[in-house]
């Protein structure tokens, strides 16, 4: 299985991607605001990158459950000079996190490789027309509503059949919009528009997304949900439950993880793997 991300080719199985978050927002769930300062944001990815993330994934606008949308000029206002400063500076592919297509294709004029696009609900092709155009890598989140409205009332009859059912849908209208199989990546979107038992149940249920073709990305880094079950109120206090659940996809074949703590991430799971290489059949 491949993914290709523009000039950069990733071949698996390997030892899992470690996707670094860098928030340039002043609402982020995570960070309370700490890297809005583009300044501090390439600061902080460098030493992401220094902790050894493979990948990083820029965002200037929040998407945490209530989120207030900022304009797409604001947006740009706050990833550009991040993007800008960044290219020069890393080896690693840049992912922009966003739901608008202006601010992907400022992106990856700028040199990002990957878009990542939590609105992957949506009916509109424009943004799939865009990674088609730029071979960029694609990664496909589920969300049910959008981050004003998902943490309502999310309601499924069956929670992974019906995103099993979603990506099979969205992969063929991908494919009819001119990606490549080999761009998209797909992500159950733990927390967007899901119950904490909607969470633990595609948490539980990982593997059935991982027998596809596509490479899988988990990120579930110091969500609510992990607070509401092991009672760690605070975002930055759930470090050791978004570590276990980082391990568990591991194991059950996830591809990517996307996380605020890169380094006690990188030694877990390179821990996880050299046990797992040891098990048999």
């Amino acid at each position: 299985m491949m993914l290709r991300a523009r000039q950069f080719t990733f071949t698996f199985p390997r030892p899992a991607l470690i996707m670094g978050v860098v928030n340039v927002t002043p609402d982020s769930f995570s960070d309370g605001g700490e890297f809005f300062d583009p300044a501090r944001a390439v600061e902080h990815a460098l030493a992401l990158v220094a902790e050894g993330a493979d990948i990083l994934d820029v965002g200037g606008e929040s998407t945490r459950p209530g989120a207030v949308p900022v304009s797409e000029a604001e947006e740009l206002r706050r990833v550009m000079p991040v993007f800008e400063q960044l290219a020069g500076q890393v080896a690693v592919p840049l992912s922009i996190d966003t739901m608008k297509p202006g601010v992907a294709r400022a992106a990856l004029q700028a040199g990002a490789s990957i878009l990542n696009d939590v609105g992957g609900n949506r009916p509109d092709p424009e943004m799939w027309r865009l990674a088609a155009e730029t071979g960029a890598g694609y990664v496909l989140m589920h969300m049910q509503g959008t981050p004003q409205t998902m943490q309502r009332n999310p309601t499924y009859r069956d929670v992974v059949a019906e995103i099993e059912g979603f990506f099979a849908e969205r992969l063929r209208q991908l494919t009819a919009s001119g990606v490549a199989e080999e761009q998209v990546v797909v992500d159950v979107g733990i927390g967007f528009g899901k119950t904490v038992e909607h969470n633990l149940q595609l948490l539980a249920h990982l593997r059935r997304f991982t027998l596809g073709h596509r490479p899988l990305l988990l990120g579930v880094s110091r969500k609510g949900f992990i607070g509401q079950v092991t009672g760690a109120a605070p975002a930055a206090a759930r470090g050791p439950g978004s570590l276990a659940c980082a391990c568990w996809g591991l194991g059950a074949g996830v591809n990517i993880v996307r996380v605020h703590d890169v380094a006690s991430t990188k030694q877990a799971l390179r821990m996880m793997e050299a046990i797992l290489a040891h098990t048999g059949p």
